[in-house]
């Protein structure tokens, strides 16, 4: 029975969990005032040197959604794309890389039932042992993670006044428009510049 209940709350834990958006990471410059941004611009971002890490080229289907959804994210605070004498640049990284992921599995041990004999009352007396935790079943997996970075610079003095970031597992080196739109909301979660 507790091994029922256990399979059970594992079950809906794990189904609670997948449906969870990845987690968003945000560096905020606190000396500036966001609440004088209105206006942005997209731009292009420099290839890295590192060739430890696996650059992805981005198709053109995969940086339209991205924009799209930038866009509309940026819009929900009012601000405006411009392309003249915009407030901020926009610029958007995406790394996918390949990982080793550790899972632990609880392993438990079979309930069973002795039969003990009573010599007073001239029978058998059953006693039930419920599994019992024995261990983890410990495994490795290789997975491809990916990380997409959004930045905000001030168009005036080029620096980073704003950057979030997500990182989850993706199912190839191309991130599906779903994948997209998951991480670029989740990183939009934590922009409350608009509240300074």
């Amino acid at each position: 029975m507790r091994y029922l209940k256990f399979l059970t709350v594992a079950v809906l834990s794990g189904l609670l969990l997948a449906s969870c958006a990845s987690v968003a990471h945000v560096e905020k410059d606190e000396t500036v005032n966001f609440s004088k941004y209105r206006s942005y611009a997209w731009v292009e971002s420099k290839d890295s040197k590192d060739d430890s890490k696996e650059n992805v080229r981005v198709s053109d289907l995969a940086e339209t959604r991205m924009r799209e959804a930038v866009n509309t994210e940026l819009a929900k605070v009012g601000w405006k794309e411009s392309k003249s004498k915009p407030d901020v640049l926009i610029s958007y990284d995406v790394l996918v890389e390949n990982s080793v992921k550790d899972e632990n599995s609880p392993i438990y041990s079979e309930p069973f039932t002795r039969w003990v004999y009573n010599p007073y009352s001239r029978r058998w007396v059953p006693i039930h042992y419920s599994s019992q935790f024995v261990g983890y079943d410990r495994s490795q997996r290789s997975v491809k993670e990916g990380t997409i970075t959004i930045n905000v610079i001030d168009a005036k003095t080029d620096k980073t006044v704003w950057q979030g970031w997500t990182t989850g597992e993706v199912n190839s080196k191309n991130l599906t428009s779903k994948e997209i739109q998951s991480a670029v909301k989740s990183i939009f979660r934590k922009f409350d510049v608009a509240k300074n």
